[in-house]
């Protein structure tokens, strides 16, 4: 019935086709394998389609672009559900200048994106990008996907929806609920509940349309690179930075990323090493030598008018330099200067180089804890997961992005998918962190497709009641249970009892 309501180009039944929207860097990708895909090009089709589901009781699984590798790709939790692809509804709406934001569709990418913010006198807004920036704007946003810039909290960025709801009816959320509003994506102020965070990470409807702010460009930028010899020297790592970034002197989350993140965006480990078994020490001692880098490396950035900025920059020097053998100096582009040197959110893939470290048929998995800003907690933390990591065989790849209250540990497990050991390591190594983090009282902030169940197990406050709340929404919003079923745990009432 789909191909009656859309062109026969834009529906996908071929096992080609159902190959091409499975988990791309899964051990076993016909556990999540789609019956087919339907792309619909207008809010219209995608009620139509919605509406038909409900009839059919089909399962849909909605996507911007299907670009969230390291979390599941296109693939939906439940195999044989239909992917709903929105990457043809790809229109940029408005971008205004004066106030800083722009209006989409979920198909826009950050390099369309970043394009249609070209203007003859330069960019006069800013994105902010994620590592891999192949991605929507839209798909990552409502993700909460992270970038390294002031603006980097892309969930939070978020004014103003247009949502499908899972009977075909629409929404606006905010002050677009007035029909005519003038500050749909101007505000977060609304009247009664406000519902932009409620249609992130959740199944509760469909994102059709996505206010997102962005940053006025500023007059220059000063960076600092940072690095830290020695594993233990994350604590003083973060204790350094987590009070500036609380009292504002730095404006961003900074990142401590491990030096074998840095060497993966370089070239395979055959780059480095050939041997089997972990990277051994004399060997990351040379690659952080021929690469310049410590065992930990930080990029701080500042943005702004230059008097303002090079007044923090300096405060800031003067709060690190203690630990560090020379007093750091800053590097200052301006306006006028290359653009490739602005610290601007510029798309880019060179992040997927990482997948190659193996060699085979590579790929990652994420794993993303959040715990407090504390240099001992984060120690603790680090040492926790490496020694997880050297149990299951694999070298340790991890990051600690600081903020004002919490940080962000990213981890990336690397593998070979062709290799049978990676293939039992991997899910056990995932099973470990997670229960090590939740003991810690961390819990993660987006998991892979098949860990969504065993991650929502770990809000257990009151026996689950967080979890008994969105099945309660779930079943009223979505009583046929059609909507991307046991995504982040949420399950309808039909299949509950599976």
């Amino acid at each position: 019935e789909a191909a009656a309501l859309l062109s026969v180009d834009r529906v996908f039944t071929q096992e080609d086709d159902r190959a091409a929207y499975s988990d791309q860097m899964a051990f076993t990708p016909e556990d999540h394998a789609p019956a087919g895909a339907i792309a619909p090009r207008s809010v219209e089709e995608v009620q139509a389609l919605v509406r038909l589901a409900n009839r059919t009781g089909t399962p849909l699984w909605p996507i911007s672009r299907g670009k969230n590798l390291g979390y599941g790709g296109s693939a939906p939790v439940r195999k044989g559900g239909v992917i709903l692809d929105l990457s043809r509804m790809n229109r940029i709406l408005e971008i205004d200048t004066e106030r800083g934001f722009c209006l989409l569709e979920p198909g826009v990418g950050f390099y369309d994106l970043y394009d249609a913010l070209q203007t003859p006198g330069g960019m006069k807004l800013w994105m902010s990008v994620p590592g891999n920036a192949w991605g929507s704007v839209a798909g990552n946003a409502l993700e909460r996907g992270k970038g390294p810039q002031p603006y980097g909290d892309h969930g939070a960025q978020i004014c103003g929806l247009e949502v499908v709801l899972p009977d075909g009816s629409l929404i606006r959320t905010g002050t677009g609920a007035m029909a005519g509003s003038k500050t749909w994506n101007l505000t977060h102020d609304t009247y009664g509940p406000a519902w932009d965070q409620m249609f992130c990470q959740s199944n509760f409807g469909i994102v059709t349309k996505l206010g997102l702010w962005l940053m006025p460009a500023p007059e220059a930028t000063m960076t600092l690179d940072l690095q830290l010899p020695e594993p233990e020297d994350l604590k003083r790592g973060v204790d350094m930075l987590y009070p500036l970034r609380l009292r504002g002197l730095i404006d961003h989350d900074p990142a401590w990323v491990s030096y074998v993140g840095i060497a993966s965006y370089v070239g395979p480990r055959s780059t480095w090493y050939e041997g089997e078994g972990l990277l051994p020490e004399e060997v990351g001692r040379e690659i952080r030598q021929k690469l310049g880098i410590g065992w930990w490396n930080c990029q701080l950035n500042f943005y702004g008018h230059e008097k303002v900025i090079a007044a923090k920059c300096e405060a800031v020097i003067d709060a690190i330099a203690q630990h560090f053998p020379k007093r750091p100096e800053p590097v200052i582009w301006r306006q006028g200067d290359p653009f490739g040197n602005s610290r601007a959110g510029i798309p880019g893939t060179r992040d997927m180089a990482m997948i190659d470290w193996y060699g085979g048929r590579g790929g990652h998995m994420g794993f993303s804890p959040i715990l407090p800003a504390d240099g001992a907690a984060a120690l603790a933390q680090f040492e926790r997961t490496r020694k997880r990591f050297i149990e299951a065989g694999l070298d340790y790849y991890g990051a600690f992005a600081v903020g004002a209250r919490a940080l962000v540990n990213i981890n990336e497990l690397l593998y070979n998918r062709d290799d049978e050991r990676m293939a039992s390591a991997v899910p056990q190594l995932m099973d470990h962190l997670i229960a090590d983090a939740a003991a810690q009282g961390y819990c993660e902030y987006r998991t892979h497709i098949d860990y969504m169940d065993r991650v929502a197990a770990t809000l257990n406050f009151n026996d689950g009641a967080m979890g008994r709340l969105n099945s309660l929404l779930k079943d009223a919003l979505d009583p046929k249970g059609i909507l991307a079923p046991g995504k982040q745990g949420i399950w309808p009432a039909r299949f509950r009892a599976d």
